[in-house]
């Protein structure tokens, strides 16, 4: 297994991404966060070592630098959040290490919105999208541009969200599929709960991600 911290050149800032490539590494899912998380989110790394002993690489990083993230709007700024998606993505597809892999998004919070946003930019360069507690509806003019496969799931507990990611459902036109989680809330804390949204993404990657080539 690779483990590389890199430095992300984009056009107006340097950002910090890990990225962890297994051997023989079949896709990688490129992880979008919510508002005031950063790529050392605890949930989101549980999710992404398991996402990794299924063959599939995984790239957290940081969508602020340090000093944005000090401005609170900056974290709810979706067209910011969107495009350092969709340029970090551009860079990525260039690396030389995983160049030729099918590429996905796993979005939480408001960073599923910006998932969406680049999946409908990328169109079916995108293979599968997974939201996790989303804000899809903070997307819902792109969503209908969405080619990917984009599965959404949501805590059964957590009632507004739930409201809104069937409104951003109903917009989608791709593959689709809305999961909601008996007895979980918005960041999934019950026991067990993470290990269930964990165990959805790896069935939808696998069934969507995994060998889908141009």
């Amino acid at each position: 297994m690779e483990k590389l911290d890199l430095d992300i050149p984009l056009s107006s800032v340097t950002l910090k991404g890990d990225l962890i490539i297994p051997e023989n590494a079949r896709a990688i899912v490129i992880f979008s966060h919510g508002s005031g998380s950063t790529r050392f989110s605890s949930r989101n790394r549980v999710v992404a070592e398991l996402i990794q002993k299924q063959k599939i690489g995984t790239f957290l990083f940081d969508l602020l630098t340090e000093e944005e993230d000090k401005l609170y709007e900056n974290r709810f700024n979706i067209d910011l959040l969107s495009d350092r998606l969709i340029e970090t993505t551009q860079w990525l597809m260039d690396y030389k290490n995983i160049k030729d892999l099918p590429i996905g998004y796993f979005g939480a919070s408001t960073g599923a919105a910006s998932a969406l946003r680049a999946a409908a930019y990328f169109k079916k360069k995108i293979k599968a999208v997974v939201s996790r507690g989303g804000r899809p509806d903070l997307a819902i003019t792109e969503l209908p541009q969405v080619t990917a496969p984009t599965l959404l799931i949501v805590g059964g507990l957590d009632v507004a969200v739930i409201g809104m990611n069937k409104m951003a459902y109903g917009q989608l036109e791709s593959v689709k599929k809305i999961k909601i989680i008996p007895g979980a809330t918005h960041l999934f804390e019950e026991p067990g709960k993470l290990l269930e949204v964990a165990d959805l993404a790896i069935v939808w990657y696998k069934r969507h991600l995994v060998n889908k080539k141009e």
